[in-house]
């Protein structure tokens, strides 16, 4: 017993980390992100939320999932105002990540580091399938990572790729059913 009293260590009493959730349009990042911070209030934990301004497709001041639930959220226009929170601040929130700057990486780990818990919703791959954004560097810092998929609406299986419908090809459309599918490895390459 006296030999455990002298190697313990002390425990902060918030210990930071940066969870990412990921994966296709359509998988219920946002939904799982809401569910996430919903929860932390319960456990008397202040929460801010943060979203890019470039995306307003719902509200102007919340994050909103496909099946219309919101939280309230900030939005900025870089990565770097997220460290303008307030003091008493415990959980942040991050959706849409992919549309944020390469500091995003950097500015998670910053809060992680002063001991709050981190939130990140994006998509992990753009409509080529390549990674996308600051998403590769986040997954890379992430204390864990949860890898969401949707449903193929071609084949009905298991997609995780954002298929592209309508004639654009800048890497950022903001958009949603009417620019997106999801759609399985095999459906997506084959452009059905």
């Amino acid at each position: 017993m006296l030999f455990a009293k002298q190697n313990r260590q002390k425990i902060p009493a918030q210990i930071g980390s940066i969870e990412v959730i990921c994966g296709s349009m359509f998988s219920g990042k946002t939904e799982e992100l809401i569910h996430r911070l919903r929860r932390a209030p319960i456990a008397g934990l202040k929460i801010e939320v943060f979203r890019p301004k470039i995306d307003s497709r719902y509200d102007e001041f919340a994050i909103v999932s496909h099946d219309k639930n919101a939280i309230p959220a900030a939005a900025v226009e870089d990565a770097a105002s997220i460290l303008s929170i307030r003091s008493d601040t415990q959980v942040v929130g991050i959706d849409e990540a992919q549309f944020f700057d390469q500091q995003l990486p950097e500015v998670c780990e910053t809060l992680a580091n002063l001991g709050i818990r981190v939130i990140v919703a994006g998509l992990d791959k753009d409509y080529l399938g390549k990674p996308f954004g600051p998403m590769p560097g986040l997954m890379a810092v992430a204390d864990s990572v949860t890898k969401l998929h949707a449903v193929c609406v071609v084949c009905g299986g298991e997609a995780n790729f954002s298929f592209r419908t309508a004639l654009h090809s800048t890497q950022v459309l903001i958009g949603e059913k009417e620019s997106y599918e999801a759609r399985c490895r095999i459906c997506y390459l084959e452009g059905v």
